[in-house]
């Protein structure tokens, strides 16, 4: 069996990309490592490819020619492990504000526990943020709310970016049909997956803001979501979602 796919995608994290492959690396279950690296100017790739010569077939990556957006990198990767035959594939960030001892969790939440997606989920058991402003906790936790009054998901964190998947699940979604690209995207995926029948599990986690590097959050990949939230319920009226095989 192949084992697991961690996709990490990539821009400017030279001071972090080291630690956090070789803390996947170091997890009790077998994981491979695949880096989008969208041509990060600080040498991220490079690094990357230094550790390729120590870690032989775990660790890939994809240059891409510039900033393309987290969506498509995901795409892209989401691609790549289908074609490579991974059964469980994960999107992790590269900053360690997620922690990789957890991929270990979403895996069994997905192997043992029934889910076809699982969720590292910062609002399930109230608010686990560290290190955010007051206002970022409170836009990011009330765009949730928001993202699950509109869409009907019961989900407590749905603009989360910690998951795994069950390989069927990205298998029967139209990946070509995932139209967002930055924090909406995310959003999409899991709205996606809710109507096509899959169930999604939420992990309980706790989010570590970033210590090293630049975050790449904008006021503009909000505005994406609130409006992209709309769009998104508004066309599932008139779409046909491909279902779940059981």
């Amino acid at each position: 069996m192949p084992a697991n796919l961690v996709i990490i995608p990539t821009y400017n994290e030279n001071e972090n990309i080291e630690n956090i492959i070789r803390t996947v690396f170091n997890q009790p279950l077998p994981y491979h490592i695949l880096i989008i690296d969208d041509n990060s100017p600080d040498g991220t790739a490079q690094i990357v490819r230094s550790l390729q010569t120590e870690f032989g077939n775990q660790l890939y990556m994809v240059e891409r020619q510039g900033k393309l957006g987290l969506g498509t990198a995901y795409i892209a990767g989401f691609k790549w492990a289908l074609e490579h035959n991974y059964n469980y594939i994960f999107e992790m960030d590269a900053d360690f504000s997620h922690n990789p001892a957890d991929l270990n969790r979403l895996h069994d939440a997905c192997e043992n526990q029934g889910a076809d997606i699982a969720i590292g989920s910062r609002y399930v058991t109230g608010v686990n943020v560290v290190n955010w402003p007051i206002s970022r906790v409170l836009m990011s936790y009330f765009a949730s709310k928001y993202v699950r009054f509109v869409t009907g998901m019961s989900i407590a964190d749905t603009t989360a970016g910690f998951k795994c998947y069950r390989r069927n699940v990205l298998e029967t979604i139209d990946l070509d049909k995932i139209h967002f690209k930055g924090y909406a995207f995310q959003i999409e995926m899991k709205f996606t997956a809710f109507k096509c029948g899959f169930t999604l599990k939420e992990v309980p986690i706790v989010f570590v803001n970033r210590v090293l590097g630049t975050s790449k959050m904008s006021g503009g990949i909000f505005g994406e979501a609130f409006l992209g939230v709309i769009q998104l319920k508004m066309n599932s009226l008139f779409r046909k979602y491909p279902q779940k095989k059981l």
